[in-house]
């Protein structure tokens, strides 16, 4: 696959279609871009042209920890240079979950650059940051701490990333383990601030000041709520919402975790939303 180097970090990346707008998807939690090739090959054949990738610490792309700004934020800014080195902005931004928070980044700190936001399992409340925070941050300073970077080389996401890439190995063991710890409680932190938003990585300041259509497709779990989807679309100026692409349950209850294969069997059914919705909008 291509790759790009991006503020000094190798980004692995795919394009599906060869023609028309500009479309940039992104998968939740820090998993590699595969799981989406399906859906964007599904969007692609409607005249589009997507692009996945790996973030920084994701899939195939170089570990990189850079303290400067919340994870999030250097995953928008990371899109946003790749999008200019293919010439591809403005584009649609999406995701699903961390993918969808990068999208709302994305168009709080690079508006013009964008077109149109695609989110779906959008991640907000009390419950899911306490969890996130220390799935993504919590459990990697532990590991730090009891055991170097070696251990942090050893747990099951870096030890992907380094089959993904093996110079990945050397990147983590190399870093020390001081800054390492210092990076993750800074993003940590981060993240933990954002449970009184009405999504992670926006306020609602934030989410007014966006004009751009929006598409967003709830979810049906304590993490992604239907209520979180609910507010942003309250406050977005121009959006559409979709609550029963998966099972509509009410809210006292949701399930404990999301269902991947419900999410995977409604990919038709979400493709559709979304070659509907950019039809609209590019009309617009």
């Amino acid at each position: 696959m291509p790759e790009a180097l991006i503020r000094g970090v190798a980004i692995n990346y795919e394009i599906f279609g060869t023609a028309g707008p500009w479309i940039a998807l992104t998968p939740g939690s820090r998993r590699p871009y595969g799981e989406l090739v399906d859906l964007a090959k599904s969007i692609a054949t409607s005249g589009y042209r997507v692009l996945l990738h790996d973030r920084r610490n994701c899939g195939a792309s170089d570990v990189a920890f850079d303290g400067s700004a919340s994870e999030h934020e250097i995953w928008a800014d990371d899109l946003y240079e790749l999008a200019k080195q293919l010439n591809a902005a403005p584009l649609y931004v999406g995701g699903s979950s961390a993918g969808a928070r990068l999208a709302i980044l994305f168009a709080v700190r690079h508006p013009d650059a964008l077109r149109g936001l695609l989110l779906w399992r959008l991640t907000g409340g009390q419950e899911a940051v306490d969890r996130l925070a220390e799935n993504y941050y919590g459990a990697f300073i532990k590991l730090a701490e009891a055991g170097g970077m070696e251990a942090v080389a050893n747990s099951e996401h870096f030890a992907e990333c380094i089959a993904a890439r093996p110079s990945n190995r050397e990147r983590i063991l190399r870093t020390d383990v001081k800054d390492f710890i210092k990076v993750m409680t800074k993003w940590r932190e981060a993240f933990l601030t954002a449970a009184k938003l009405p999504i992670v990585g926006a306020t609602e300041a934030d989410l007014k000041a966006m004009k751009v259509p929006a598409c967003l497709i709830a979810g049906n779990d304590v993490i992604h709520t239907p209520a979180t989807a609910r507010k942003v679309a309250s406050i977005l100026p121009n959006n559409e919402l979709h609550e029963d692409v998966v099972e509509k349950r009410a809210d006292d209850n949701l399930l404990k975790e999301w269902d991947r294969k419900e999410w995977r069997d409604a990919e038709p059914r979400i493709a559709e939303i979304f070659a509907a919705f950019l039809k609209k909008a590019e009309r617009a």
